[in-house]
């Protein structure tokens, strides 16, 4: 993930914590999430203590530390306000790392502090934690299928709505790598683009006269269009639904001008059927759009 991404995953780490928090717990846009919006948190004793440990109920590859530790520390945030600095600050010790493949009842971290902080935060910590991670399972589950081969497996765009610099990190916790972050970062000129813009060749050729420092990719439905693409001078050509044959002929016809990416409707099932060519890229949205929450647990000691 380059620099810039890096420093908008970790300014987005803070807001969406704070907005499913809000979600969670009703706050207004002017207030700050607290254990005290709570109603069921608020039948335990003001001053109770807990230690509570989290264990994943199946095999995953861990993803979501960053946000889980930014739950409990908004929620300690709020309550060191409001307790003028006199409270029990929670302790989060993690026993596993992003990126690390773990067997199913493994202990991921453990929680001690103000009961009423670590059962407000729960369930918000634990959505981050399963979304992110059943991400990353699936990652690495298509990875697994390209293993010794040249091609490379890409995200998307379909991603979960406020969840997309989070997702991409998943995705690279999990083995694959980045796709473009946004509509801001790369080109991907596609057949309504080209519609618009009159052709291929205006499309790329105005593209790379707006953004010389961009990549650009065109996304092609035939081998005419291909031709196209690589007069033009695309940077990647993006094969949209080629069955297998047609992407050896383009593979044949690129001869290394252009990277090739293949897209459209990339099952796990299909990978290797599609890799045998040597496309550089498979793309799937089904990473982050098709992504099963893993199951995980909190219990109190």
């Amino acid at each position: 993930m380059l620099k810039s991404a890096l420093v908008k995953l970790q300014q987005d780490i803070s807001t969406t914590v704070t907005w499913a928090l809000k979600e969670d717990l009703g706050a207004l846009d002017e207030q700050s999430p607290s254990t005290d919006q709570d109603i069921t948190a608020m039948l335990i004793p003001e001053n109770e203590h807990a230690v509570a440990t989290v264990i994943t109920r199946e095999d995953c590859i861990v993803c979501g530390v960053a946000w889980v530790n930014e739950v409990f520390k908004q929620l300690d945030t709020s309550q060191r306000r409001q307790q003028n600095g006199c409270f029990s600050a929670t302790e989060i010790t993690w026993f596993v790392n992003d990126g690390e493949l773990v067997k199913a009842n493994t202990t991921l971290f453990e929680l001690k502090g103000n009961a009423r902080t670590l059962l407000t935060g729960e369930r918000a910590a634990l959505n981050f934690l399963q979304t992110l991670s059943g991400t990353a399972t699936l990652t690495s589950k298509y990875v697994r299928e390209l293993s010794g081969t040249k091609t490379k497996l890409l995200d998307t765009r379909k991603t979960l709505p406020g969840l997309r610099s989070a997702q991409k990190y998943a995705v690279l916790c999990g083995g694959g790598v980045n796709h473009r972050i946004g509509l801001f970062d790369a080109f991907l000129i596609k057949e309504n683009h080209i519609a618009a813009c009159g052709g291929i060749a205006q499309a790329v050729s105005t593209a790379k006269l707006n953004h010389s420092d961009k990549t650009v990719e065109v996304e092609v439905e035939s081998m005419d269009e291909l031709q196209q693409a690589l007069k033009a001078g695309a940077d990647i050509i993006m094969l949209d639904n080629f069955t297998p044959a047609m992407i050896e002929q383009a593979v044949t016809a690129t001869r290394g001008k252009a990277k090739l990416e293949v897209s459209g409707n990339m099952t796990i099932e299909i990978l290797q059927e599609y890799t045998k060519a040597g496309v550089d890229f498979i793309s799937s949205g089904a990473l982050t759009k098709h992504v099963q929450a893993i199951d995980l647990s909190m219990r109190f000691q």
